[in-house]
């Protein structure tokens, strides 16, 4: 027997020794032939996963917490593993077979769980459809599986697989499930396509993720944020152990470092450009009813509290959007951006009496100014929309466009300019004399420089989804 070999079995039981023998293709004892109850089988399974955590943390220590973060629940009968964010649970039967063929399989499919909680794939399918979700999840995991340089997990990968991760990578600047997702549902595949993907990706049953999970124990644990918090500590360790880590982990510090990054709310976003000013209204919420019936009861006619004549209300003063038209920036693309600024600025009570935003294209130059005034010009706008520009990338043109109109009293106190752009181009060299976000949009997930005097978002294709 090899060396490694025996330091593997070093410290086994007599069962868990016989199983490995057998798994390294070593003839099986009568120990194994016997019939074991199930409280042996549980026994077996639990030093199964053990081992397949020690083997794991001992070849990416960086992975510490995160190996460590699932229990482990028995259940009786045969199936595969799932996990509920909490536990991994597990058939005993089940995990002795697959072990019996070799460690290699159980130790992905354990890390193949830890993977779905440290990205969130349980906590994130929200409307998506369910299927192409589980399928996009796993295929993700899997890509990163295959990527690994660590003997404890490799296996070489199918043509199949290697084939559809070259097909994903000309459309999704990351193989992330949300990237993934998207692709697979452009692609409409039929049922016979779509079970035969499921089936090559397959390592754990995903009906847990819509079970709560078992904290009976801890009712004040949250998975989600545990595993958050997790996944900040793992990018962490990954980039102290450095070149170590990088050699080993494949993709998985470029996906932690997607995860991990802050998350946008451009709507939210938007609505900080809101201003609070004092308007001719009935202020109704600080109204007091029983002052008032009080007043009236006691002296006839004469309450003691009458509506405030003002009320302040937060309401979208007059900003500019500009858009980057350079090649970069697709109309589609653009559309969704404005159909989220819309979402927002036609909400109720949104306006001003008197409004104006300007909506700018610029490339190179600016191509085109349009003002809307109310939600109707604003609609006409979105529904006539032509993208004009293709050209480069110069954000200054745009801003000394607007500078030309605030001389010009074009505006009665501009709010703020948002610059909707992919970040390729140059800045200008003054802070504007109004606040200024660029809002980046960013496939790859990666981050970019601004001025200092500049607001930055990064958004990503599921950021800019319809809410």
């Amino acid at each position: 027997m090899e060396r490694d070999e025996k330091e593997i079995l070093t410290g086994y039981s007599p069962q868990m020794r016989a199983l490995t023998e057998q798994a390294m293709g070593k003839k099986a004892s009568p120990m194994m032939q016997a019939q074991l109850s199930f409280e042996e089988e549980v026994s077996l399974g639990t030093e199964i996963l053990r081992n397949a955590r020690n083997e794991l943390y001992l070849n990416m220590r960086f992975l510490d917490l995160a190996l460590s973060g699932l229990s482990f629940v028995p259940h009786a009968g045969t199936g595969p593993f799932y996990t509920d964010g909490i536990s991994l649970h597990y058939y005993p039967e089940s995990l002795m077979q697959l072990y019996e063929r070799s460690r290699i399989p159980v130790n992905r499919s354990y890390l193949h769980m830890v993977l779905h909680c440290l990205f969130g794939h349980l906590f994130g399918k929200g409307k998506r459809a369910k299927e192409y979700w589980n399928l996009a999840c796993d295929i993700a995991v899997e890509s990163i599986l295959d990527s690994l340089y660590v003997k404890c997990v490799h296996v070489q990968p199918s043509l199949y697989r290697l084939d559809l991760y070259q097909r994903l990578k000309k459309t999704c600047a990351v193989l992330n499930a949300e990237s993934i997702y998207r692709a697979l549902q452009d692609m409409e595949l039929k049922k016979q396509a779509y079970e035969r993907m499921a089936s090559e990706f397959f390592a754990d049953d995903h009906s847990g993720w819509d079970e709560e999970p078992d904290v009976q124990n801890a009712p004040d644990r949250n998975p989600k944020k545990e595993w958050d918090d997790r996944r900040e500590k793992l990018q962490a360790e990954m980039e102290f152990f450095g070149k170590e880590a990088g050699s080993e982990a494949g993709d998985l510090l470029s996906q932690v470092r997607i995860e991990n990054r802050e998350r946008y709310d451009y709507r939210k976003f938007l609505r900080k450009f809101a201003v609070m000013k004092e308007t001719l209204r009935v202020d109704t919420d600080s109204f007091d009813y029983i002052y008032y019936h009080y007043g009236m009861d006691l002296y006839g006619n004469m309450p003691l509290i009458e509506h405030l004549e003002t009320k302040e209300e937060k309401k979208i003063e007059d900003f500019v959007i500009v858009i980057d038209t350079s090649l970069s920036c697709s109309g589609d693309l653009v559309r969704r951006f404005l159909e989220q600024t819309y979402g927002v600025l036609s909400e109720s009570e949104s306006f001003f009496r008197k409004i104006q935003v300007h909506i700018i294209q610029c490339d190179e130059k600016v191509q085109s100014d349009v003002c809307v005034r109310n939600n109707e010009e604003l609609k006409h706008y979105m529904d006539h929309m032509e993208i004009r520009g293709q050209g480069g990338t110069d954000f200054r043109p745009a801003f000394d466009y607007v500078d030309q109109l605030i001389r010009a009293r074009a505006f009665q106190k501009l709010r703020g300019l948002i610059y909707f752009t992919d970040g390729y181009g140059i800045y200008p060299p003054k802070m504007p004399p109004y606040e200024t976000a660029f809002v980046f949009w960013r496939e790859d997930y990666s981050d970019l420089e601004v001025p200092p005097w500049a607001i930055k978002l990064v958004l990503g294709p599921e950021d800019m989804e319809k809410q």
